[in-house]
């Protein structure tokens, strides 16, 4: 029998990750798999980390995700809430915010952190735009139908 050279593999260790620093890196990309009570694995694409102060001494962190697979009771363009908080052993941990209100109030941040970074986006472009050299040309009816037509298809949504 041949002997063959057979090169031994090391497995790279997986360290332990801690579920904050993912939901916290803005570079990361991958979807976040939660798993439920019942042990079934739940895909979630992350829309927002929302810091809500509950009252003036509580602040608390929360975790909008939109479900990647269908969840029943859940539609195609609903998000979930989800409150931080930690289990026995100190890690991190991601609850469904039960209570109504308190997930509307924090969709209504995430609503306004949204527009806020809107109007700061138009500001800096206002700001950072180059004014154009008057000219004492006349504009030709073919440049007004052409300015005319890039405004008339532009949609705003949020």
């Amino acid at each position: 029998m041949e002997k063959k050279n057979v090169k031994s593999v090391k497995k790279e260790e997986q360290k332990p990750v801690d579920l904050l620093d993912v939901l916290l890196d803005q570079e990361n990309r991958d979807p976040i798999v939660l798993q439920d009570e019942n042990g079934r694995q739940l895909t979630f694409e992350q829309v927002a980390v929302i810091p809500y102060d509950i009252d003036e001494k509580t602040r608390k962190l929360y975790v909008v995700l939109k479900p990647v697979d269908k969840i029943d009771g859940i539609a195609d363009d609903e998000a979930v809430v989800f409150v931080c908080d930690q289990d026995k052993a100190g890690n991190t941990v991601l609850k469904v915010e039960e209570k109504e209100e308190l997930a509307i109030a924090v969709f209504d941040k995430y609503y306004d952190l949204l527009e806020e970074a809107s109007a700061k986006e138009k500001k800096e472009k206002k700001t950072t735009a180059k004014p154009a050299a008057k000219k004492e040309e006349k504009s030709s009816a073919k440049t007004a139908t052409k300015t005319a037509g890039k405004t008339a298809g532009k949609k705003t949504t949020k």
